[in-house]
């Protein structure tokens, strides 16, 4: 939906956890040619509207691995989002997949390929039957926008399928939020050590059986040779969470680790 002012915003937030996977498909992912950069983006961005990722997959540009993942995440999360697989070429095989998956015919969209002809024309290029390709949606499928090459992404029921390049993902996840039922925000708290991971592992395990409605996780680095470790406490309380955190910097402050 838009305001006022023509900016997108989500539904309203409910009191309940909404649970998100990912679904990334390509060889290229796989063989290690191409870095994910998606994953890390969506996660931010899920983390912000309040839903939580449990789950990512990667799987090959193959039909019956991408159906079986995605009938599997689908079923057990609210929403599943692709990346991936839904270009002009022949192994861009993602949106007859996600059809296969529904149990729905696929078609060529009049709008999509309305969007595509004015790009090609913009660009001075023919609207062949490879650049059409793009322009297959599942039927019942909701158009994605995408403003960065116009070929859209699409929804249907739970799944949000975007393309795999980051930066036109990243234009076709903002366009999908205004579609998702959005839970209570997830806040972070961080506390940075300078000591090893194993110092802090017993005061951490108190603090997480004594407020278990806080997700708790330490991340160990190494700077020049020099252990140090990062606490993240995670919430939807606020009150909460900054319980927790000052439980456990008073338990380290009497150890001295903090």
């Amino acid at each position: 939906m838009a305001d006022d002012a023509g900016m997108t915003t989500s539904p309203p937030a409910n009191s309940e956890t909404v649970t998100a996977a990912i679904l990334v498909i390509g060889d290229e992912i796989l063989s290690g040619r191409t870095k994910d950069k998606n994953v890390g983006k969506i996660a931010d961005h899920l983390t912000e509207i309040g839903i939580e990722l449990v789950e990512v997959r990667i799987v090959a540009d193959r039909r019956e691995a991408i159906v079986e993942a995605l009938n599997v995440l689908r079923a057990r999360n609210d929403y599943v989002f692709t990346t991936g697989g839904i270009g002009p070429t022949h192994d861009d095989i993602t949106a007859e997949s996600v059809a296969a998956a529904f149990g729905v015919a696929i078609r060529i969209d009049p709008m999509a390929r309305a969007l595509l002809a004015a790009h090609c024309e913009r660009r001075g290029v023919p609207l062949t039957e490879t650049r059409l390709r793009m322009a297959r949606v599942p039927e019942g499928a909701t158009l994605i926008k995408n403003v960065i090459s116009a070929a859209p992404g699409f929804m249907l029921d739970n799944v949000i399928v975007m393309a795999g390049v980051p930066s036109v993902m990243a234009a076709m996840l903002e366009d999908a939020t205004q579609y998702l039922r959005t839970g209570p925000k997830i806040y972070a708290l961080t506390i940075a050590l300078g000591c090893p991971e194993g110092d802090v592992a017993e005061a951490l395990t108190r603090a997480q059986a004594t407020h278990p409605d806080v997700a708790m996780g330490s991340y160990p680095t190494y700077q020049n040779g020099i252990a140090a470790v990062e606490l993240v406490l995670r919430g939807r309380d606020q009150g909460r969470l900054a319980t927790a955190a000052r439980h456990l910097e008073t338990d380290l402050k009497s150890r001295k680790l903090l």
